[in-house]
C-alpha cells in the first residue's frame, strides 16, 4: 500500500490537538515534500528520518516521490514530535510494517540520527488531553517521555527506546517478534500519588509570629500576601517555606500542575505532586511573567498554577508585569490573544510577594537610621497601584530581630503542625461553600461569612473612616472568614473581623 496514516497529536497551548499524519509514496522525481504548516524543526524531520531509517538497517525509498501531510493543514505544528510518525508512515508505505495496526495507537517522538527515540516536551499534556476527552488510545512515547506521560491514571503508554523497538511491535503478521524479544518496548504502569512531599520546614524562622500568622490565614483561605520589612527581616525565608503549610495536591491539582510544566519541558518526575514555588527575578519582563510567544506558551504567572508565586523587591518589577497580576489575582486564568492564535492559561497561585518599605530598606528598622525623604518613600511605595493592593488581602509588617533574640530562640512551630490547622479550616470552608473564601464572590459572601451583626456595624463604620473601596471591604470579610474557620466558630464574630482589618495597611503613597 503507497498511502499510510499514522495517529499523533500537536500541541497549542496547553491543549494537545490530534494530527494525521498522511504519507504517499507514488512513483515520479525522487524527493521528499512535508506539508501542513510545519515549523522549521518539523521540516528538518526530513533529515533526521532519512538518517534513522538508514542507520537502523530499514529501507527508505529512494527512488519515490515521498510527500507527508501533517492534517489539518491549517493547525501550527513545531518541535521534532513527529519524527517518528513520520517514519512509520514511511515504512507503513513501504510495506515494512504493517499500517492497520497503526490505527490504534498514537505516537510522538524526535528521532537521533542513529534512531534513538528522544523525549518531546508536552508528554503529559498529551496524557491528559485524551483522559479530559475521554479516548483510551495507547501511547508510544520515548524514555523520558513515557515515565512522564504515564502519571496520567489509566493512561496506556508505551515507551520504546529505537525505532527498531516500534518496527518489530508492528512487524506484518507472521513477521513480528514477541514481546520478551523486545526488551526495549515496555507497557508503563501508572504512579500514584507520593504519601509524602518534601518541603522547607517554618520551623528554621525563630520569632516572626505575627507574620507566620498571616502565612496560616492566607494557607488556610488561599489569600494573597503582602510581606514588608527591612533586608534580613526574613521574608524570603518565609515565603520559600509556604508551599510546606498547604495542603496536599489533590491528584487534578497535580497533573493540571505537572502538565504545565511539561509544555514549558520543565518538568521533573522528582516534582511530581510537589507544589511548585517559582520566584521570577524582578527584572522579567511582562511575557516571561504571562506568557506568549508564537505558539503561545506559558508563563511564569502558569508556572506556578496551584503553587506559589513569590514576587520579591515587589516595587522593582516593570509597572507592565505589576498591573499583569490583576486579571490572574480576579479570575484565576491568563488569556494569551494574538492575530493568529488565542489561547488560555490557568494561573490559580498564592501570591506571596515582598518588599522593603522605602528605597534604602531601613525605614522603621532599629539596627540603622533611614536616609529616605518622606517624599522618597512616598514616590516609592507609590509605585504598586491601589487596584493592585486592592486585590492583595493580607498586608503584614515583618520587623527585624535583635541579634540576641535571633541567635537565643528556639526553633519555630513546624510547617507539619500548622499544615494541619490549615487543612481543618479548609475542610470547613468546602463542607460550607464548595471553595476557598478568596472564591467567594458576590451574593456567596453575604450567604456564607455569616457576620455577626457586631461584626458589621464595626466593618462598616471601620471601611468609612479608611476610605476602604468595595473590594477592600469584601477582601477583608473573607479574610475573617478564614480567621473564623481557624477557630472552628460558626460564625463571623467581631475579634475576627478586628483581626482580619490589620492586615489592610495602607502605604505611604496610598494614604
Amino acid at each position: 500500500m503507497s498511502l499510510a496514516l499514522v495517529q499523533s497529536r500537536a500541541l497549542l497551548g496547553l491543549e494537545a490537538l490530534p494530527v494525521t499524519v498522511e504519507v504517499h509514496l507514488a512513483n515520479g522525481l525522487p524527493s521528499f515534500t512535508l506539508v501542513g504548516l510545519a515549523d522549521v524543526e518539523v521540516k528538518e524531520a526530513r533529515e533526521r528520518v532519512r538518517s534513522a531509517l538508514q542507520n537502523a538497517g530499514l529501507e527508505f525509498p529512494y527512488n519515490k516521490r515521498i510527500t507527508v501531510n501533517l492534517a489539518p493543514a491549517d493547525l501550527p505544528k513545531d518541535s521534532g514530535r513527529f519524527d517518528l510518525p513520520i517514519a512509520l508512515g514511511i515504512l507503513a508505505a513501504s510495506g515494512q510494517i504493517d499500517g492497520a495496526r497503526l490505527a490504534d495507537y498514537e505516537f510522538a517522538g524526535e528521532l537521533s540520527l542513529s534512531g534513538e527515540l528522544r523525549p518531546v516536551r508536552g508528554a503529559l499534556a498529551t496524557s491528559l488531553a485524551l483522559r479530559t476527552s475521554g479516548i483510551h488510545v495507547p501511547l508510544v512515547l520515548p524514555p523520558g517521555s513515557a515515565e512522564e506521560a504515564a502519571l496520567v491514571p489509566d493512561a496506556q503508554v508505551y515507551r520504546a527506546q529505537h525505532l527498531l523497538d516500534v518496527v518489530r511491535q508492528f512487524a506484518p503478521l507472521g513477521n513480528e517478534d514477541t514481546t520478551q524479544d523486545n526488551p526495549g518496548w515496555a507497557r508503563m504502569a501508572n504512579v500514584p500519588l507520593p504519601a509524602s512531599t518534601h518541603y522547607a520546614d517554618l520551623a528554621d524562622v525563630k520569632g516572626q509570629a505575627g507574620a507566620k500568622r498571616a502565612l496560616e490565614i492566607a494557607a488556610a483561605g488561599n489569600h494573597s500576601l503582602l510581606l514588608m520589612g527591612p533586608p534580613g527581616s526574613g521574608k524570603s525565608m518565609l515565603a520559600q517555606r509556604f508551599a510546606g503549610v498547604l495542603p496536599a495536591m489533590t491528584v487534578d491539582e497535580a497533573l493540571q500542575s505537572a502538565a504545565i510544566a511539561s509544555v514549558t519541558g520543565h518538568f521533573a518526575l522528582a516534582r511530581w505532586a510537589q507544589r511548585p514555588t517559582c520566584s521570577p527575578h524582578h527584572t522579567a519582563s511582562a511575557v516571561a511573567l504571562v506568557g506568549g510567544g508564537s505558539p503561545p506558551r506559558p508563563g511564569e504567572f502558569s508556572l506556578a498554577h496551584h503553587g506559589v508565586l513569590f514576587l520579591d523587591e515587589l516595587p522593582e518589577f516593570p509597572r507592565a508585569a505589576l498591573e499583569a497580576l490583576r486579571e490572574p489575582l480576579e479570575t484565576g486564568y491568563i488569556t494569551i490573544s494574538r492575530a493568529a492564535r488565542r489561547a488560555e492559561f490557568p494561573a490559580r497561585f498564592q501570591m506571596i510577594a515582598a518588599m522593603n518599605p522605602c528605597p534604602c530598606g531601613y525605614l522603621g528598622a532599629t539596627q540603622r537610621p533611614c536616609r529616605c525623604s518622606p517624599e522618597q518613600v512616598a514616590r516609592y511605595q507609590s509605585k504598586l497601584s491601589g487596584p493592585l493592593l486592592d486585590r492583595i488581602d493580607l498586608h503584614v509588617e515583618v520587623p527585624a530581630l535583635p541579634a540576641n533574640e535571633l541567635l537565643g530562640a528556639p526553633p519555630g512551630e513546624s510547617s507539619a503542625s500548622i499544615r494541619q490547622r490549615v487543612v481543618q479550616a479548609r475542610a470547613r470552608a468546602m463542607a460550607r461553600q464548595n471553595c476557598a473564601n478568596q472564591a467567594l464572590h458576590g451574593q456567596a459572601i453575604d450567604t456564607h461569612v455569616l457576620l455577626a451583626p457586631a461584626a458589621l456595624q464595626f466593618l462598616q463604620t471601620a471601611s468609612v473612616r479608611l476610605g476602604w473601596s468595595a473590594r477592600a471591604t469584601h477582601r477583608t470579610l473573607k479574610v475573617a472568614r478564614t480567621i473564623a474557620d481557624l477557630a472552628a466558630s460558626e460564625q463571623t464574630d467581631i475579634a475576627h473581623v478586628a483581626e482580619a482589618m490589620q492586615y489592610r495597611r495602607t502605604l505611604a503613597g496610598h494614604g
